[in-house]
């Protein structure tokens, strides 16, 4: 049985890129595409949609109040250009948060999200998160290492590699730190400068532009600035 999905997105491009990403599973079968979550509506209703890649910067309707004013049973995956409303979006109760551009590697996580959430739906189980998105396992030394999100404080980029600080232990791993910030989970993890992704609720204090995880301070980018605030404070 195929997992029926829909793309609601005002940008023609951005579907097509969805669309191919989708092409790469058998068991996902597009049921449509649409420019705004109104004209979805009547498929959604009308049809068994199982998941829903929907865009949040739409011109009839923002993707946010459409899953405010509409109750859907359909697992929700967002797309977006935008960081900033990561907190909001899972304080909803979406699946997953993809930034575009989206690469291929991340919107596979969000395919195997959607395929075992629909799974424990279909055996009756109330899980409303993948226990695996609760670590990650990173390369160091030449051997695999189990690292909890929970323990992580924050990462610094060292040019070929990045360091990993956490509550025990410091890790170096031989990868960006735009990859490895791409594969972190969005509500909990946050670039605020070209060489640290720190971990949101590990943030101790905010002044002007840095910010204190233990004795640590450190700088927030120019450019990061005003989204780095709004999700710290907000959160």
């Amino acid at each position: 049985m195929k997992i029926k999905c829909i793309i609601i997105d005002d940008e023609p491009l951005a579907i097509k890129v969805i669309e191919s990403h989708l092409k790469e599973f058998q068991n996902f079968e597009i049921a449509g595409t649409f420019n705004n979550p109104i004209s979805a509506l009547p498929l959604i209703e009308e049809e068994n949609i199982e998941a829903i890649f929907l865009d949040i910067n739409m011109a009839k309707m923002n993707g946010l109040e459409f899953i405010k004013s509409v109750e859907l049973k359909s697992n929700i995956v967002i797309t977006t250009a935008y960081r900033e409303y990561a907190v909001e979006s899972f304080d909803l109760n979406v699946l997953d948060y993809l930034v575009k551009p989206i690469p291929f590697n991340r919107f596979l996580k969000s395919i195997n999200k959607i395929t075992q959430k629909i799974a424990q739906q279909k055996e009756g189980k109330s899980e409303t998160s993948d226990a695996n998105d609760s670590y990650i396992f990173l390369k160091v030394d030449k051997k695999l290492v189990k690292i909890n999100y929970e323990d992580i404080l924050y990462i610094e980029s060292l040019k070929d590699y990045i360091k990993i600080f956490t509550l025990t232990d410091n890790y170096l791993v031989h990868k960006s730190l735009t990859s490895l910030t791409e594969e972190l989970p969005q509500d909990k993890f946050l670039r605020i400068h070209r060489s640290f992704t720190i971990s949101i609720d590990k943030v101790d204090s905010v002044e002007g532009n840095s910010i204190e995880i233990g004795t640590k301070r450190i700088p927030i980018g120019r450019k990061y600035l005003a989204v780095s605030k709004q999700t710290i404070l907000n959160t």
